[in-house]
Formats: C-alpha cells, structure tokens, sequence
C-alpha cells in the first residue's frame, strides 16, 4: 500500500499545477491488464475524450491489451478523439507512474496524432 500511497501522492502534486495552467488534462490509468486515458476539461469536470484498450476498434489485431504497443495504439486513439472534439494543446499527467514503458509510448503516440504537450 506505501507504494500506492506514494503514486497518488505524485500524482496529487501534478494535477495542482496542471490546474494552475488551465489547458485540458490528458490522464493515464494503467492497470495489470489494460491502458486507459482521458482528456479532462482544465478544471477537471467533464470528460472530453477516452480511449482504452478494453475498446474493440483500439484492442483488434494486439496480442495483448497490456504491452507498449497497445499503450502506443490507446495513445493514436486519443489523439484522434481529442482532435476531434477540437482540443490540440493539452497537459500530459502521468498519475504518478514514472516517464517509461508503457506511459512513455502512450504519450509518444498521442504527440504524433497531434496533440501537443
């Protein structure tokens, strides 16, 4: 539980200064078996966009739900999403999680579908 406690405290930290810039909020959630990622609105009250790889059009084709190239096609799938819903700069928060992985590919595919961060 300290290791939990110590991401969400991290994570705590983050959001008050993405807060602080005001841009919509691009939030990774990665579980044992599967990516998700949300654009919030600057001040955290709606879902803008979502992406995951419990989704059947992101999921067709991968091996696995759980590994950095789903993260990479979860990250593609939100920057369309977010385009879409006319959003191009965004705050990247990575929940506490370090910068590598699976966080890292995610947010390496979302900066090639154009979102800016």
């Amino acid at each position: 539980m300290e290791k939990k406690i110590a991401r969400l405290r991290r994570a705590k930290s983050t959001r008050a200064h993405i807060r602080e810039l005001g841009v919509p909020r691009l939030s990774v959630l990665r579980t044992g078996q599967h990516v998700y990622a949300q654009v919030f609105s600057a001040d955290g009250s709606k879902v803008l966009a979502a992406a995951n790889t419990t989704q059947s059009d992101v999921r067709d084709g991968l091996k696995s739900a759980k590994n950095t190239e789903a993260a990479a096609r979860v990250g593609r799938a939100i920057a369309e999403k977010a385009k879409a819903a006319g959003i191009d700069k965004v705050a990247f928060d990575r929940s506490g999680y370090r910068y590598h992985g699976r966080v890292k590919a995610l947010a390496d595919a979302a900066r090639e579908g154009g979102l800016q961060f």
